[in-house]
């Protein structure tokens, strides 16, 4: 038989937990996140990233993904089929309409640098004809005016800094 080794106890020591009358430390003010944690849109070129190609197309006003030949499209584009495992995924554009299956209306408590955009609404949207269902931030509908069932079409646009990235634009009741 082995030698037995103590086991520590379930209950950690008086000694190693907190005061719960103890002040909280505050972060010194100087120390801010990485600013890669509030950047919600990736880096789009080939230096960045093998699916440069997404963006691209974005730019040129596709909203495309890639497409396993056995398994059918994937979302959002990967280098790999993830449900076979097969790497000679290809490019296919995506339907440019759908519809919204599900919304939600940010009213508050928005991420950093999107605060002057409350109220903004976010949704799945199903495309026509395409077996997928995308999340994205739609537009040209008041919040409180948004439908389900409600027809949008797929708008690429420019962010700021020269990126491009892609919303919803509703397209009447």
């Amino acid at each position: 038989m082995g030698a037995e080794t103590e086991r520590p106890s379930a209950k950690p020591s008086a000694k190693a937990r907190p005061s719960p009358t103890a002040p909280i430390p505050e972060r010194p003010p100087e120390a801010k996140p990485p600013a890669f944690l509030l950047d919600f849109y990736p880096l789009e070129d080939e230096r960045s990233t093998q699916l440069a190609r997404f963006y691209e197309s974005l730019k040129a006003g596709r909203l495309t993904t890639t497409r396993c030949p056995k398994d059918g499209p994937v979302w959002p584009p990967r280098l790999v089929c993830p449900r076979c495992h097969s790497g000679s995924l290809e490019w296919t554009d995506l339907p440019e309409v759908g519809r919204i299956y599900a919304f939600s209306a940010v009213l508050a408590g928005a991420p950093m640098g999107m605060e002057s955009d409350v109220p903004y609404v976010v949704g799945l949207i199903d495309l026509e004809g395409a077996a997928l269902r995308l999340f994205g931030r739609i537009v040209g509908t008041p919040w409180n005016e948004c439908r389900i069932g409600q027809p949008v079409r797929v708008e690429p646009y420019e962010i700021p800094d020269g990126r491009w990235f892609y919303r919803f634009r509703t397209q009447g009741p």
